[in-house]
């Protein structure tokens, strides 16, 4: 066996021994949106610490733990803290806990961000719709050996984001009467933020937001037959679009500020899946 597939089958062992729990839906919480977890009816939660070999969050905002449960009457899984690559994980150690989640039964990745807003027209406290994305600063996640187990070798990348699913989440903002914009988001490696000139350059190429995150991810998740739908919050301004600096405390503020929101039109969207 491959040894990423053996440290993969030994993380599904693990957690296995402590709940036969089936997701429908896994849901990714980005910084200052774990408020989200706390409207999940909780069948049981596990930290990334009781699992054997998984990778554990290092980030101030990233709780590290699994929940089990229900949003309304679905089942989902939802990861309270992700894990970066800027935190000097391998690539396949990133992405390890998506591919997790679709063996323990998840059909459907909701991939939820705190990103810059790259589009002028955007404003901080805006939720963006994620209809396509950009990955071209970061590895690619299937670098290596293919697992055959999860997917093709050349998996096809035209629609990333599933078109039912960004109807599905522009009903239910709709419905909960919020405003929402839709863009391409492009992920970079992190952790520094980028300069003026990298907004500029991918302003140019067609990106909307930027973040250190969920494009790998959704590569993963699309590798391995996942139905794919994202949401960034965008927590402020990326560089140069306004004069203000930067910093990891204004993007959990301004994402936890919104947390009405995100959270009503999450609950409304999954509802439906």
């Amino acid at each position: 066996m491959n040894n990423e597939m053996a440290r993969l089958q030994k993380c599904l062992n693990c957690v296995r021994k402590a709940t036969s729990f089936v997701p429908k839906v896994a849901v990714v919480l980005g910084s200052g949106l774990g408020g989200f977890a706390d409207h999940i009816r909780v069948a049981y939660e596990m930290s990334y610490h009781e699992i054997e070999d998984f990778p554990v969050s290092t980030v101030p905002g990233h709780e590290g733990k699994f929940i089990f449960g229900y949003v309304g009457d679905v089942p989902v899984v939802c990861m309270k803290g992700r894990v970066h690559y800027y935190e000097g994980y391998g690539m396949n150690e990133v992405v390890l806990p998506i591919r997790l989640m679709k063996l323990l039964g998840a059909e459907i990745l909701v991939l939820t961000n705190a990103a810059g807003g790259v589009n002028p027209i955007f404003r901080a406290g805006d939720l963006m719709l994620i209809k396509d994305q950009i990955s071209l600063f970061v590895p690619n996640p299937l670098v290596g050996e293919n697992l055959d187990e999860l997917g093709c070798r050349f998996p096809d990348m035209s629609a990333i984001y599933d078109r039912e699913l960004q109807v599905l989440i522009r009903e239910a903002a709709s419905e909960c009467n919020i405003v929402l914009q839709s863009g391409v988001y492009a992920q970079l490696s992190g952790p520094s933020y980028e300069s003026p000139a990298e907004i500029r350059f991918l302003g140019k190429i067609g990106c909307d937001a930027v973040g250190m995150s969920t494009a790998v991810e959704a590569i993963a998740g699309k590798h391995m037959g996942m139905r794919i739908c994202g949401v960034s919050c965008i927590s402020n301004m990326a560089a140069g679009i306004t004069d203000a600096a930067l910093n990891h405390e204004e993007v959990q503020e301004n994402a936890g500020r919104v947390g009405t929101q995100f959270c009503g039109l999450l609950i409304t969207a999954i509802q439906r899946m």
